[in-house]
């Protein structure tokens, strides 16, 4: 399979490298300076059988309109761009194109986020608990809260009405990325947590999307991908 990565930063380099691991020719592998006029080079990346974007919040959404624009389906993995997701979307349902997005690739997060669902279904309405969101990651990231950290806050609301579970967000250091669920009692505390020890589990599952989405239609997510069906 032909892969075009948008993205040579940490985590394109990642994905790159599993993909040929995994066999796949990288076709493309682009970054900032690969761009003219803020446009992806059409003649690098035409033909590919799926692209594989993880820039930066302000570029994704003119990127994934460009590759939908080449009928390249396209795995999005960069956070932060969420407010103009619907409208790139219905962009790529009216072309027919195919789109998978994640705020994270970690097949460990997609199980998290279902024990979460759980874990807060289970203590809602006992008020002698305070839930809260710890996201924690390394000091170049760009945003937050992270984009884990925001899914697992609307996870937790739609189990659990009661709490609006705050983030408090760390940036330091070079943590890859770790998220916690916490509830904080007078007499005893309770957390669930993900820790991630290195990109290679987010690349892993970028190129499982990857080699998942090529021949369908539509715009998907990584646990219809894992589960079969959103949870």
């Amino acid at each position: 399979m032909r892969i075009a990565i948008v993205g040579r930063g940490r985590m394109g380099r990642a994905v790159a490298a599993r993909a040929e691991a995994r066999g796949h020719t990288v076709q493309a592998l682009l970054g900032r300076e690969d761009l003219a006029a803020g446009a992806l080079p059409a003649d690098r990346i035409a033909g590919a059988d799926v692209a594989i974007e993880f820039t930066r919040p302000d570029a994704a959404a003119a990127n994934v309109r460009q590759l939908v624009s080449l009928g390249i389906p396209t795995i999005v993995g960069t956070t932060g761009w969420e407010a103009q997701f619907p409208a790139v979307a219905d962009l790529v349902r009216e072309r027919g194109g195919a789109l998978l997005y994640a705020a994270n690739f970690s097949v460990g997060v997609a199980l998290f986020l279902r024990a979460a669902a759980a874990l807060a279904a289970g203590l809602a309405g006992r008020e002698e608990f305070d839930g809260l969101i710890v996201d924690e990651h390394h000091a170049a990231k760009r945003d937050a809260p992270s984009g884990t950290a925001l899914q697992l806050q609307r996870t937790a609301r739609a189990a659990d009405a009661s709490r609006d579970y705050p983030i408090t967000s760390i940036r330091a250091g070079a943590i890859p990325g770790s998220h916690a669920l916490r509830y904080e009692g007078a007499w005893e505390s309770l957390a669930l947590t993900h820790a991630a020890r290195s990109r290679d589990g987010f690349a892993a599952g970028a190129v499982a999307a990857a080699e998942w989405l090529p021949g369908r239609v539509g715009v998907f997510t990584f646990e219809q991908m894992l589960f079969g069906r959103d949870p």
